[in-house]
């Protein structure tokens, strides 16, 4: 049987959500809340230049412990409790557009449809956002590297419950895997997109 097609992610760029569909009952839930929420405004304005641009979006969730779950599942299951992620998931729930990937780790490429995915669609170059910045984004960073993808990590689209990590964890993809940290108001995603040249 042929494979379909994906068309191809303009600027080679693909835009990464990872773990927004988030109950937040874990501990630190309280703490990640505020910041966490203060990240979807910038992550709706980078999902619609995204889809005005070409570019695709690819949700990359943690099973939340439901390893029978699938996408809607998982969204239903987050929405229906009275939880301290339901603002957070209701803001950002993914459209029919989007690609949902259920991860079973920190990284998004760990034993995931991640690294089938990203060459299908030709993309080279990863906007990086969620929570939490010092975990399951600087891991999935951290395999991006190792793969020789172009980062950018836009500060304001990343979350976690600590400021400070939160500062470390961007230092540490700046430093030492090449990322671009500048947040969405000093670096939009079309300039992102024109300069894959």
């Amino acid at each position: 049987m042929a494979q379909q097609q994906l068309p191809p992610a303009a600027g080679h760029t693909a835009l990464i959500i990872i773990d927004m569909i988030n109950a937040l009952d874990f501990d630190g839930g309280d703490r990640l809340k505020e910041s966490a929420e203060a990240t979807i405004a910038p992550i709706l304005a980078l999902r619609d230049a995204a889809d005005a641009a070409g570019v695709p979006v690819i949700y990359v969730n943690d099973n939340d412990g439901q390893w029978h779950s699938d996408r809607d599942k998982l969204i239903e299951e987050t929405l229906s409790r009275a939880s301290l992620g339901q603002a957070l998931t209701e803001a950002l729930r993914p459209r029919d557009t989007d690609y949902f990937i259920i991860k079973p780790q920190f990284s998004g490429f760990y034993a995931t449809n991640l690294p089938v995915l990203l060459p299908q669609l030709g993309a080279s170059r990863l906007v990086l956002t969620g929570v939490a910045a010092d975990i399951c984004v600087l891991f999935t960073a951290a395999d991006a590297h190792m793969r020789q993808y172009d980062l950018w990590v836009p500060s304001d689209g990343v979350a976690g419950d600590h400021d400070a990590r939160t500062r470390w964890a961007l230092e540490i993809m700046a430093n030492s895997m090449q990322a671009e940290i500048r947040p969405t108001g000093e670096l939009s995603l079309a300039e992102w997109v024109a300069a894959a040249g």
